[in-house]
């Protein structure tokens, strides 16, 4: 830690004080030997779990052949056969396009691009609560201020945020709609939008699923105005919530769809896939990057896109967050935890918020920071999300085992119990 301190600056986060050494599906160890249960995975990075055999052995194999020759300079078939089964994958029934970038922040980026050079349109609409990344457009896209935003402007200009529609905090479906149409009419004509961004499921914004009629709202309105309908599925892609992408909860396709995370099982990889007419739009040399769609990525995609078929990872998904959300309404429609205000979610997406009164939703912060540390103590890796800070999300890995996802929950319950009593008195 007094390394760390020394070395890297402090804007970067810390979640935790440990160190990880090893890891084995839905299991962590420390430097000091300390096993933790994962409930994280990577920031749903690890949906096939860490270190899967099959992806091991494809990047191993991989290793063998060919590290790295930058693919517009000296193309390798692995990076073709990504983007002909991300074109497959993706919903819609059109013709598509793929090219792979990085990260996430980096598909974000792109996407702004293309968008721009299909429509000879500037502006953009995206949601308060957004994550879409921490580079200058995906930065100014996301819906928070404090810390994405707060002294890094200033921001690009012609992007607007309209309210995300979250039933249980008062925002109803057909208020964020009425504010889209008031926007056209008082803010920016529609013929000057490029695309309508949207994350089908709130990621760090607090894992609230988009109504399934607002998506399909969002459709006819793009198509009204010819704006593109963008969505953000890098945290829930790839079976995450019980679909391959969670768009096909609402049968909504998308003009663009951005994904990332559990795309590489570990390895840096992502992709802006679109329709093919859109796509073709982008001029020669307007996409691109040095390492983007590496070799050794491309083969660990390869590897989970088959992982997920084989192993029926969709529907285990399903299974695992029925097990977590049955659990969790239970605890909230019990008496002992009054401190639960909604549990939620899609799939293996699942989240429970804390309150501080039921009555008035009133969020409880201090309260999740105690869980998540507490439980870090006992040995379950939680991670925190929400405008507030005040809402639990659970993203383990697909293939966790049920009894590592029993042993977690329990330590969950256990934590949940000690930082009730450590907030309570004031510790």
């Amino acid at each position: 830690m007094a390394r760390r301190a020394a070395a890297i600056p402090a804007g970067l986060s810390k979640h935790l004080d440990v160190y990880i050494e090893k890891a084995e599906n839905a299991e962590l160890w420390d430097v000091e030997g300390k096993r933790y249960i994962d409930f994280a995975a990577g920031i749903a990075v690890n949906n096939t779990g860490h270190r899967h055999p099959k992806v091991v052995e494809r990047v191993r194999n991989q290793l063998d052949k060919v590290t790295h020759t930058s693919f517009q300079t000296t193309p390798y078939i692995d990076y073709v056969t990504v983007c002909e089964k991300l074109n497959e994958l993706v919903p819609g029934d059109f013709p598509k396009k793929t090219f792979l970038v990085s990260t996430g922040a980096e598909a974000i980026e792109n996407a702004a691009k293309i968008a721009r050079a299909a429509t000879g349109r500037s502006a953009f609409v995206a949601f308060s609560g957004a994550f879409h990344g921490r580079t200058l457009m995906a930065m100014t896209l996301t819906g928070k201020t404090t810390p994405y935003k707060a002294g890094f402007g200033p921001l690009v200009p012609d992007v607007f945020h309209l309210p995300f529609p979250i039933p249980y905090h008062g925002i109803s479906e057909q208020e964020s709609l009425t504010a889209l149409d008031r926007f056209f009419r008082s803010e920016v004509d529609p013929t000057r939008v490029a695309g309508i961004f949207v994350e089908p499921v709130q990621g760090e914004g607090g894992f609230y699923p988009a109504p399934v009629t607002f998506l399909r709202t969002l459709r006819e309105i793009c198509d009204k105005h010819g704006i593109l309908l963008i969505a953000d599925e890098i945290q829930t892609g790839f079976a995450r919530t019980g679909k391959m992408f969670a768009m096909e909860h609402a049968g909504v396709a998308a003009d663009i769809v951005t994904m990332a995370k559990g795309l590489g099982g570990g390895f840096p990889i992502a992709a802006v896939t679109g329709r093919a007419d859109i796509m073709d739009k982008i001029p020669m040399g307007g996409v691109g990057s040095t390492f983007a769609g590496n070799p050794l990525s491309c083969a660990a995609s390869l590897a989970v896109m088959e992982i997920i078929e084989d192993e029926k990872l969709i529907d285990r998904a399903n299974e695992v967050g029925s097990r977590l959300k049955a659990v969790f309404e239970d605890w909230q429609e019990g008496n002992e935890f009054a401190c639960i205000g909604e549990v939620r979610g899609l799939g293996a997406m699942v989240a429970i918020e804390f309150v501080r009164d039921r009555e008035t939703r009133q969020p409880w912060p201090e309260l999740v920071k105690a869980i998540t540390h507490t439980a870090a103590e006992k040995g379950l890796l939680l991670l925190s999300c929400g405008v507030h800070g005040n809402v639990v999300r659970v993203l383990t890995p697909l293939t966790i085992p049920f009894e590592h996802l029993d042993e977690g929950i329990t330590i969950l319950k256990d934590s949940l119990r000690a930082a009730l009593e450590k907030v309570e008195a004031g510790q």
